[in-house]
């Protein structure tokens, strides 16, 4: 399952996240979303869980949970909706 993670402090590392999450299940991966020029963290990431259950035990512990000095807001990640995407201009 796949968990949207918001409001993290932006000093966390992907590795401290996946350490929050691990203590209920198997993290497939932990992604921190970051600016493409200055590579710096916008404050929410992607956690995938391998057992839906594990996931599910996350959400409900960690969401509202202080963490690094900051409350996480933290749900399951809804599918990436397609934006139409613009002509070119020529």
């Amino acid at each position: 399952m796949n968990i949207y993670v918001g409001n993290l402090s932006y000093k966390m590392t992907e590795s401290e996240l996946e350490a929050v999450f691990g203590q209920f299940g198997t993290v497939l991966s932990a992604k921190i979303v970051t600016d493409r020029e200055t590579n710096r963290s916008k404050g929410f990431a992607f956690v995938e869980m391998a057992d839906e259950a594990a996931a599910q035990e996350a959400i409900e512990q960690l969401n509202n949970k202080e963490v690094g000095g900051r409350n996480l807001r933290v749900n399951e990640a809804k599918p990436r909706e397609e934006k139409p995407r613009r002509a070119a201009r020529y």
